[in-house]
């Protein structure tokens, strides 16, 4: 059964705040998955998983080349058995002050603060379905 993303299990966001690579997945303008590893965190009361990048990533092209509306993504996460997929619809995001509590959540689940970056921006995803397995 698919997690509920609005109401997830304990186990399910236990695992989403445990130290895991995970991978992004955008859609190039040719319609070919673009599939890159990056640092996500999960906000289930927000419904929201966020990833900070700089503005020049091929990621943040691809998401700004779908128009207004955002692009449908999906971020992934594995550890030996268990893995969980976020899908939803991203947005980039330029607000200091979202990018500095993207960077304060980050720094929370991964234990390390990353360098400053004037060219940082977030990826915002509006988090509407979940795949995975405990």
């Amino acid at each position: 059964m698919a997690p509920d993303v609005h109401n997830p299990s304990p186990e399910f966001l236990a695992f989403w705040r445990e130290h895991h690579l995970c991978t992004l997945t955008t859609l190039r303008p040719d319609g070919s998955p673009h599939v890159v590893p990056v640092g996500v965190t999960y906000d289930p009361e927000a419904g929201l998983a966020r990833v900070i990048t700089n503005k020049h990533s091929t990621k943040v092209a691809n998401i700004l080349a779908a128009g207004t509306e955002g692009a449908r993504v999906a971020v992934c996460q594995t550890h030996r058995r268990r893995w969980s997929t976020l899908e939803g619809r991203a947005t980039v995001r330029t607000e200091p002050e979202l990018v500095a509590d993207a960077v304060s959540r980050y720094a929370e689940r991964y234990e390390r603060t990353p360098a400053p970056n004037p060219d940082r921006v977030l990826i915002e995803i509006a988090v509407d379905r979940a795949l995975g397995r405990d």
